[in-house]
């Protein structure tokens, strides 16, 4: 008689089942690592709108602080306008980066003396967890449930 080479049936199964039980354990760490990296971008870009709104303030004095996304972004740069400030990137002048949408309102009176930043997770509890909002004063606040006021009732982040 031959011997057969390869493995059996079950040398195959017990292999399979060793690599799903890897996986199980592996996965939901995985996706709560890339839920914390969607909160940590969020955080960084409702500073950067932050420091964009301060330098349109000062670039567009008779402007104040800009009233929409588009107005902070740009692409045609040369040289930047008050329409097309080229301060943030152009991801993040959509509205929509790294599993947030960011929203800027509140801009009254001319010029805009103040305004409203509010970051929430696309689709909750999966791209991430927490609400994040800022105001004219540049402290970035955090909420557990959705923001719809940015108010200094809100948590500052630690």
């Amino acid at each position: 008689m031959r011997k057969q080479k390869g493995f059996s049936l079950i040398e195959l199964l017990i292999v399979v089942a060793i690599i799903l039980i890897i996986a199980s354990i592996a996965i939901p760490n995985l996706l709560r690592a890339r839920m914390s990296a969607n909160e940590a971008s969020a955080v960084g870009a409702v500073r950067t709108l932050n420091t964009a709104q301060i330098s349109y303030n000062s670039a567009y004095p008779t402007v104040g602080y800009a009233a929409t996304l588009s107005a902070l972004g740009g692409t045609a740069c040369s040289p930047p306008t008050s329409t097309g400030a080229c301060l943030i990137d152009t991801q993040l002048a959509s509205g929509t980066k790294n599993g947030y949408t960011y929203t800027l309102t509140g801009v009254i009176g001319t010029p805009g003396a103040t305004y409203q930043v509010i970051a929430a997770p696309t689709v909750p509890n999966q791209t991430g967890t927490r609400y994040f909002c800022s105001f004219a004063d540049a402290v970035v606040r955090s909420a557990v449930s959705a923001i719809t006021t940015c108010d200094g009732a809100i948590t500052p982040l630690q």
